[in-house]
């Protein structure tokens, strides 16, 4: 029968071509074409809204997603680049007693999970009984030998899973896969969440859907409860930027206030695991790992690592640590482990599955491959050992190439012990919207729990991927897929949850362990930024003189090539590429700290930088280029200004601003060197009042027209100009007091260089410092750079 919807009046237009394929469940309709009950609401209110409504209102979701920075990494043969989050605006709506039932069946296979990695780690009484083959865990590369005998802290292997799901035929939710290594995409859950209820912000406030807050805030506490003692710190363990998910790794570690950490941030000493603060060594005693297994310790698993912390294992070992999840629990995902699922529940529970996973077939055993053999032309025949989704192999043997032989008995014969037989595919459908209609579109959904001290708790939502196109394939977002929200609708008012637990016992918690990793990517943000203003000031104004006299080759702008080139920019060009190496500097030094960066400041940098390469190839040296520098240099400042209001006056905003007031000190003793020289060209003098933004306040200050000793007084010695260098000496000296450390006895290094530098220039009058000085000032700040390095950041 071809299905259409019967749509309620004034719904024509709306789904009028909305033809679920025969046999396949559809999210939205029941199989005799009727609009499922909890659906109504919402359709009717989609109904209600002109296209020029959904318009604006789709495009307010993705303008949250942009404005927050929302991002995955898309890989391709060239490379990686991070790709705008792909939102798919209509949610997919679940009944909340179908939820419950779907859920009683994940959280009875979390506790196989979870069976089952105390097993393969432990007795292995499965193997010894014949339960598994033998070839399926030792043969396996996520099986971590060092990890055997190892018991977790706490007793339990498993803390954070997912499931991906979708329904069969018979319209009944399937399990797709496990996924137990380093689950990902409950943070883009949340995100999916707050922009699609901004797109239906009036419906979803009455709808009765259930809030997601409350599942991470259970799951925070959860995590915090499970810490050895409260100095201990709790850590999410990230790859770096480089990782398609770190949007999602930062997220969380801002949202649930954890620190974000890398590899190189920890070490461990006598069995414990510690972080590298800028205080020194912190305990870590829970960790949420969010990269690979095999690639935690270079020492005992895979030795060419260089995301892992050497000694990990061992810290396990001493029971120092918990991890989320243990490492090793990356072998639950082997694709030849669905084959025995039901065999293995009986085992180790002695129960059936209440959810089934998908039919698959292990081709080491006769009866199976010959099973696999008869129906090859309608089975994904795949690796044993994958631990990709059924549907991501489906896409690499397509660009692979891959086919199965004439002759698939053979080939399985020979090659059986390495490839299981899995039935291909077949995903419900889900309403998109394309076009100006709502479309059938396949999904898989995501599905997430997390342990609890009262066992586990599922996330009431979760993260559908939405094909592009009919193709079940075209769900993978490498490939164009898109995200959908998840409503879990109740029949009642749902609460609203919160992150803030509903009672505390102190108003103000103390301030956070800083990475010095995380310290001196803010000490170089702060450099980079400020590196960043000051080449463009210098180029704004050599691009005015350029414009009054025509000649690149007058003795003032020739005099600022030195200038230009100490800092790698070649000034012939309009926006140059130095210019635009030392923004994405910057922005590569904010990524690393993303956890602790606003969205707002980040939009700013990545709006500055979209703005630069857009200029960058239509701007003229003179005129043209003084202008586009202006827009530049407005953007920038207001980024600054942005930070300097906004941001929390903790140790991670005294090394941004130490580093600001590095690169602003010593850039302008260079360029009074060169310019208050008394050999430097006509005009010197006012193009380094020009770029020390200093003007007004020149000739407010003085009624004379520049000389060397008002222009080296304002710059270099005037403590109440933020463009002088006394006050960038001033401003390091505020900072550096304040940082663990600087108040011991006797007086460190790094205060007394402070001290001295400082004293000596506040004591000089500006006939007595001359270029020489100048220079040797400009050395002196350099040491303090390196003596705050090799204090905190090393």
């Amino acid at each position: 029968m071809d299905r259409k919807m019967r749509p309620a009046p004034g719904l024509p237009g709306l789904t009028g071509c909305y033809r679920p394929q025969p046999g396949v469940p559809d999210e939205m309709m029941d199989p005799a074409g009727e609009i499922r009950p909890v659906w109504h609401g919402f359709i009717r209110h989609l109904a209600g809204l002109s296209p020029d409504d959904l318009t604006r209102r789709f495009g307010r979701g993705d303008q949250y997603l942009r404005d927050a920075g929302v991002f995955f990494r898309q890989y391709s043969a060239e490379g990686s680049t991070e790709r705008a989050w792909p939102l798919s605006h209509v949610p997919v709506l679940i009944e909340e007693a179908e939820w419950q039932r779907l859920g009683d069946g994940l959280i009875q296979r979390a506790d196989l999970l979870e069976a089952l990695m105390a097993d393969l780690y432990g007795p292995n009484r499965l193997v010894a009984e014949g339960v598994l083959p033998p070839s399926l865990v030792a043969g396996n590369p996520e099986w971590l030998r060092p990890m055997v005998g190892i018991s977790p802290r706490g007793g339990y292997h498993l803390h954070f899973l997912a499931f991906e799901v979708g329904r069969g035929p018979d319209g009944e939710w399937w399990v797709l896969g496990d996924r137990a290594q380093a689950p990902s995409g409950a943070g883009f859950a949340l995100e999916n969440r707050v922009a699609t209820s901004r797109v239906f912000s009036d419906f979803y406030a009455e709808a009765h859907v259930h809030r997601l807050s409350g599942f991470f805030r259970t799951f925070r506490d959860a995590l915090q409860e499970l810490q050895a003692d409260p100095q201990s710190r709790v850590g999410i363990l990230t790859p770096g930027p480089l990782n398609e998910t770190y949007y999602e790794h930062a997220w969380i570690a801002r949202y649930l206030g954890f620190m974000l950490l890398q590899g190189e941030d920890l070490t461990v000493d006598n069995g414990q695991l510690k972080v590298r603060t800028v205080s020194g060594p912190q305990p870590v005693s829970v960790l949420w790992r969010r990269l690979d297994g095999a690639y935690a310790d270079p020492l005992e698993l895979e030795g060419g690592s260089q995301l892992g912390t050497p000694g990990l294992v061992s810290a396990l070992r001493h029971g120092s640590t918990t991890l989320v999840n243990n490492l090793g629990s990356g072998v639950l995902e082997t694709r030849a482990f669905l084959a025995f699922m039901p065999r293995i529940a009986r085992a180790l529970r002695g129960e059936e599955l209440a959810l089934p996973n998908i039919a698959t077939w292990w081709c080491g055993q006769a009866a199976e491959r010959a099973h696999v053999a008869a129906n090859a032309n309608r089975m994904l025949i795949s690796p044993a050992l994958s631990t990709r989704q059924p549907i991501e192999d489906e896409l690499a043997a397509l660009a692979e190439s891959r086919i199965v032989p004439r002759d698939p008995a053979s080939w399985l014969e020979r090659e059986g012990a390495g490839l299981v037989g899995q039935e291909s595919v077949v995903l419900s459908t889900t309403p998109a919207h394309i076009g100006g209609q709502l479309v059938p579109r396949p999904m898989s959904l995501r599905v997430f729990l997390a342990r609890t001290p009262t066992g586990w708790q599922v996330m009431p939502g979760g993260f559908a991927r939405i094909g592009r196109t009919s193709e079940p394939r075209a769900i993978a977002m490498q490939h164009g897929g898109a995200a959908a929200d998840v409503w879990i609708v109740s029949a009642n008012p749902v609460e609203t949850a919160s992150m803030i637990p509903a009672q505390r016992a102190q108003l103000r918690s103390q301030e956070g362990a800083l990475p010095a990793r995380a310290a001196d990517n803010l000490f170089w943000l702060g450099r980079y930024v400020e590196r960043t203003e000051g080449i463009m000031r210098l180029l704004r104004a050599r691009h005015v003189r350029l414009a009054e006299t025509g000649d690149a080759n007058a003795p003032l702008i020739a005099a600022l090539v030195p200038l230009f080139r100490g800092q790698g920019v070649d000034p012939e060009e309009g926006i140059p590429k130095g210019l635009i190496q030392t923004l994405r500097s910057a922005i590569a030094s904010a990524g690393q700290v993303r956890d602790r960066f606003s969205p707002d400041g980040w939009s700013s940098l990545a709006d500055l930088d979209k703005t630069m390469r857009r200029l960058a190839d239509r701007v003229e040296p003179g005129d043209d280029a003084a202008r586009a520098l202006s827009v530049l240099l407005r953007k920038i400042t207001g980024f600054s200004g942005l930070v300097h209001e906004n941001m929390y006056r903790v140790t991670g905003w005294r090394f941004l601003e130490l580093g600001r007031h590095v690169e602003r000190g010593a850039t302008m003793a260079a360029l009074l060197a060169t310019l208050a020289d008394p050999y430097a060209p006509d005009g010197g003098l006012d193009l380094a009042v020009e770029v020390g933004d200093s003007v007004m306040t020149h000739r407010r200050r003085f009624a004379v027209t520049t000389t060397r000793e008002t222009v080296v007084d304002l710059l270099a010695l005037d403590g109440l100009n933020p463009r002088s260098i006394l006050f960038q000496l001033d401003g390091i000296h505020e900072q550096v007091r304040l940082l663990p450390g600087a108040t011991s006895t006797p007086m460190p290094d790094f205060l007394r260089l402070v001290l001295r530098t400082r004293t000596n220039l506040a004591t000089e009058r500006a006939e007595q410092l001359d270029t020489q000085s100048l220079w040797a000032l400009r050395a002196a700040i350099w040491d303090i750079s390196d003596l705050i390095t090799e204090t905190w950041l090393c």
